[in-house]
C-alpha cells in the first residue's frame, strides 16, 4: 500500500477502522481474562512457589516484546528473579542454545506460530527450561509446544495493528506475577482494572495528535514498567502513522540522543507513580529546557491534564497497571493520528498479521 495523497478526511473515519474497534475491547478483554485464567493462574504461581525458576528467560517479537520487557521490570521488581530476553536467532539460525536448567522460558505471542519463537522455545525446554506461553490462538504450535499456556482470551484480531492483544497480555503477566509473589494489593488493584480501562479509552489525547500530524521523527520515553509501553507506542507511532519515533528509557536520553533535540522536536513521555517518576519528570523538564515540545502522561499530576495542552490526561491507580492505562488512551490517539496523516492503521505498507521470522 502506498500513502494516500492528502489526509483522509471523508473517506476513513477514525471510529470506522478496526484498530478503533479492537482497542476498544481493552477493558472487556481484561475481565474476561483475569476471570478465566484465575484458577490456571493460581496453579502456575503455586508451582512457581514450590520451584522458584533460577533465572527467567522471555521469547517474543514486535508487541509481544514489549509486552516481555513489561514482563521483566515486573519480575525482576517483585519476584527478585534476573530475567532476560532471548535472542530468537541463536536457536532459529545459530543452532546454539545456553544452559537454561530450571529457568522459566516466557514465551508471548498473538498467533503462536513464528518459526523462529517455535525454535526458541522448543531449544529453550531441550535445555531445561521450564515453557509458559502467553498466546491468544490456543490450538496454536506454541501453546501445543508449551509445558503451561496463560490464554489471551482476546478474540480475533483482524487489524495488522496489534493493542487489545498487547493490552491483553500485560495483563496476563501482571496477574500471573501478582500471584506468584503473592501480592494482595496488587491483585486487588487488578480486579478495578477493567472499569479503569473503560474509563481510560474515553481520555481525550487529542492536542499530541494535532500537534504530530506533520511531525517526521519524535523519542517516546518512559522507565521501569513504562518502558515497555514506551516501546510499544513507538512501534505504533512507525507501523501506523509512518512517523520515525525511536522509544528511550528516560535514564538513557543523555548519552547520544539528546544531541538531536532542538525547537520543536516532540517527545511524549510517559510516567508512572513509582520510585522512576522523579527522574521521569526531570527528564522531561530537560528536554523542554532545550526547546522540545513535550507531552507528558503522569497519573495524578496537577488536575488530570486540564492546566496545559502538554499534560496527557491519565488515570492513577497501581503504579503497575497505569502505563496499561496509558496506552489504552495512545491507541486512540494513534489510531486518529494515522487517519489524518493519511494512513490506514488496519493495513501498514509491507506488513502482515502474522510476522512468520525464521
Amino acid at each position: 500500500m502506498t500513502r494516500p495523497e492528502g489526509p483522509t478526511t471523508g473517506r476513513l473515519a477514525p471510529e470506522s477502522t478496526k484498530m478503533f474497534a479492537e482497542a476498544g475491547q481493552g477493558a472487556a478483554v481484561a475481565k474476561a481474562l483475569l476471570a478465566a485464567n484465575a484458577e490456571r493462574v493460581a496453579a502456575l504461581a503455586e508451582r512457581l512457589r514450590a520451584n522458584p525458576p533460577r533465572v527467567v528467560v522471555t521469547c517474543a517479537r514486535g508487541s509481544s516484546d514489549h509486552a516481555a520487557t513489561f514482563a521483566r521490570y515486573l519480575i525482576e521488581t517483585k519476584a527478585g528473579v534476573l530475567t532476560s530476553s532471548v535472542g530468537l536467532s541463536v536457536s532459529s539460525v545459530y543452532d546454539a542454545s545456553p544452559n537454561l536448567e530450571g529457568a522459566l522460558c516466557l514465551a508471548v505471542s498473538q498467533s503462536g506460530k513464528s518459526p523462529d519463537l517455535l525454535a526458541a522455545v522448543t531449544a529453550a525446554k531441550a535445555a531445561g527450561a521450564y515453557a509458559v506461553a502467553l498466546v491468544n490462538v490456543e490450538d496454536s504450535p506454541l501453546a501445543q509446544l508449551a509445558d503451561a499456556v496463560i490464554p489471551l482470551h482476546a478474540g480475533p484480531e483482524l487489524s495488522v495493528a496489534a493493542t487489545k492483544s498487547y493490552i491483553a497480555a500485560l495483563v496476563a503477566v501482571t496477574q500471573l506475577i501478582a500471584a506468584w509473589t503473592q501480592d494482595a494489593e496488587l491483585t486487588a488493584a487488578l480486579a478495578d482494572l477493567p472499569s479503569a480501562l473503560e474509563k481510560a479509552w474515553t481520555l481525550d489525547w487529542s492536542a499530541a495528535g494535532k500537534r504530530l500530524e506533520t511531525a517526521t521523527n519524535l523519542y517516546v520515553l518512559g522507565r521501569g514498567v513504562g518502558f515497555g509501553v514506551a516501546l510499544e507506542a513507538a512501534l505504533k507511532f512507525k507501523e501506523t502513522c509512518g512517523l520515525h519515533a525511536e522509544a528511550f528509557s528516560a535514564a538513557e536520553v543523555l548519552h547520544g540522543p539528546m544531541a538531536l533535540v532542538k525547537d520543536g522536536f516532540p517527545a511524549l513521555v510517559f510516567a508512572q507513580n513509582d520510585e522512576s517518576r522523579q527522574s521521569v519528570e526531570d527528564m522531561a523538564q530537560g528536554l523542554r529546557t532545550r526547546g522540545a515540545d513535550v507531552f507528558l502522561a503522569a497519573p495524578g499530576k496537577a488536575d488530570g491534564g486540564k492546566s496545559g495542552d502538554d499534560l496527557l490526561p491519565s488515570l492513577k491507580t497501581h503504579p503497575v497497571l497505569e502505563p496499561i492505562l496509558m496506552v489504552q488512551s495512545f491507541y486512540r490517539m494513534a489510531n486518529a493520528l494515522s487517519v489524518a496523516r493519511g494512513y490506514d492503521p488496519d493495513s501498514p505498507p509491507h506488513l502482515n498479521k502474522v510476522t512468520e521470522t525464521v
